[in-house]
């Protein structure tokens, strides 16, 4: 193909990973405006009643009493203001633009052209697992400093009122800070359930919708529309939610915790510690604590994520994922 005719295409075929990076990039930063309060909501319940802290005298004031989704959410409301339902939603908005940019990118050329189709165009389920484990962890090790930034600025309202001082002015001087005490490593602290939970929730998450959409694709009358694409992603959401959230629980309080001047974590040593310190201290269950609006924001997220990605994809010329 000559150099005039190259410039004749359309962009998505000129840039063909370009294009879909910044497609789902759009796609993601939707649907995480739209559910960011259920994560917010999610975050303060992890970190609620957590053993650890008790043990090491690290609560300022009386610990917060745990109170479920909704009575957390309106919590954070009549004490902090509406707003703040959107705190850290500028680094969240950030994370998901590396984060859903590289995972969807990833996917598709692992599922294209490293592990490939079948030869009826449908996609064996140990290579949609492999592929969307593999996805998730290589787009979430990108995204980990942005993660961290956002779970750290959830929580200033809450030591806002228990009379700690705020440590962030904005997200610029968040990055800056934890740079300046943590150095380069201290931005992916972390990183380790980050990932291991970024990938179980990708098994289930791309996993499932890619799996379950070409199912119904094959399988029943159903054509590429509206409606497959929100049976696949209800069940994607779903599925997303049983798997990641105990690594959810895991990667928040680690990333939450006090730190030495090392930027070593004060109170776990590790996720494994910290996975041990939870179940011991607080019983099995406590993994999942969180997990209701974990479930009703991935549900939606999935929703308004997979719904606006496939528009896009057909509206700018893209072929359905």
């Amino acid at each position: 193909m000559s150099p005039a005719e190259e410039k004749s295409l359309p962009l998505p075929e000129r840039w063909p990973r370009a294009s879909k990076f910044a497609l789902s990039a759009c796609a993601a930063a939707v649907a995480e405006l739209v559910t960011f309060p259920l994560d917010l909501t999610k975050t303060r319940l992890q970190v609620q009643g957590e053993a650890a802290v008790h043990r090491n005298g690290a609560a300022g004031g009386q610990a917060v009493p745990y109170r479920g989704m909704l009575r957390t959410a309106a919590g954070i409301v009549q004490e902090e203001g509406l707003r703040k339902l959107w705190q850290g939603a500028t680094p969240a908005v950030y994370r998901h633009i590396v984060y859903s940019g590289v995972r969807m990118v990833a996917y598709e050329h692992l599922r294209d052209s490293v592990l490939g189709r079948s030869e009826d165009e449908s996609f064996p389920f140990w290579k949609a697992v492999v592929g969307g484990m593999s996805a998730g962890a290589i787009g979430q090790f990108f995204a980990s400093p942005t993660d961290l930034v956002k779970v750290q600025m959830q929580m200033e309202g809450k030591r806002k009122l228990e009379g700690k001082p705020l440590r962030f002015r904005g997200v610029h001087h968040a990055f800056m800070k934890i740079l300046s005490e943590g150095g380069i490593r201290g931005l992916w602290a972390g990183w380790v359930p980050n990932v291991q939970r970024a990938a179980l929730v990708n098994m289930g998450d791309l996993t499932t919708y890619d799996t379950v959409k070409h199912f119904l694709l094959l399988n029943t009358p159903l054509a590429d529309n509206c409606v497959t694409h929100s049976i696949a992603s209800c069940c994607s959401g779903l599925v997303a939610a049983v798997l990641g959230t105990p690594a959810d629980v895991v990667k928040t309080r680690i990333m939450n915790q006090p730190r030495d001047k090392q930027g070593r974590g004060l109170l776990y040593k590790s996720s494994v510690d910290c996975l041990i310190q939870t179940v011991q201290g607080e019983g099995f269950m406590s993994l999942y604590k969180g997990f209701i609006p974990t479930w009703m924001r991935m549900a939606p997220w999935s929703l308004v994520f997979w719904l606006t990605y496939e528009q896009i994809r057909r509206i700018c010329g893209v072929s359905s994922f």
